[in-house]
């Protein structure tokens, strides 16, 4: 099994690559999060794999982290989710933002990403919470049921969600729901 490749970056086309490894060239689907980190053409690259085996064909997938490719594997383990499908929505959203999404069940966020309708959205919410949200950490800084009320409160009423997340973060450790709201709406009034 292919778990990484090191080499030179011969050729991007989104959203395939081609990694140049001692003369052997790779194509690499990756997401478009990971493709705008690459570097230029010529330039060394590394790349974490996932490598699919189907009767037709054998498909390299890369990822620049490692939290990416665990929220692929998490995907493709859901009925009806192949691989295709995760990559977009690996593209459509950052990993965090994918386990904000689920730990606070927004189909709303996940109908966003192409491809994806209300039906498979609420399949991923359900199928992956508990996991994604908890292996790889919701941003945000969402630690607890306290904060991620007081960032759901937050959005209801209209802030968008880097918004919120910034009140989130001057609040105290130890502060209520109700509490919590007011500081947070007293800070971002200011």
């Amino acid at each position: 099994m292919i778990g990484k490749l090191t080499g030179i970056l011969s050729d991007k086309n989104p959203p395939q690559v081609i990694i140049d490894c001692g003369g052997v060239g790779y194509e690499v689907q990756v997401p478009m999060s990971t493709f705008y980190n690459l570097p230029a053409d010529g330039q060394k690259v590394s790349l974490l794999i996932h490598f699919v085996v189907r009767e037709d064909a054998q498909i390299l997938y890369g990822f620049g982290s490692a939290s990416e490719r665990e929220a692929f594997r998490e995907l493709i383990k859901i009925s009806g989710v192949g691989p295709r499908t995760a990559l977009s929505v690996l593209s459509g959203m950052a990993v965090g933002e994918l386990a904000q999404a689920i730990t606070m069940q927004e189909a709303g966020r996940l109908i966003k990403v192409p491809g994806i309708g209300k039906k498979t959205a609420e399949r991923l919410l359900l199928e992956l919470k508990g996991k994604l949200g908890a292996d790889i950490g919701v941003s945000a800084g969402v630690q607890n049921d306290v904060q991620g009320d007081i960032l759901q409160a937050l959005m209801a009423l209209g802030y968008s969600d880097k918004e919120a997340a910034l009140a989130l973060k001057a609040l105290p450790k130890d502060v209520g729901v109700s509490d919590g709201i007011k500081l947070a709406l007293k800070a971002l009034a200011r």
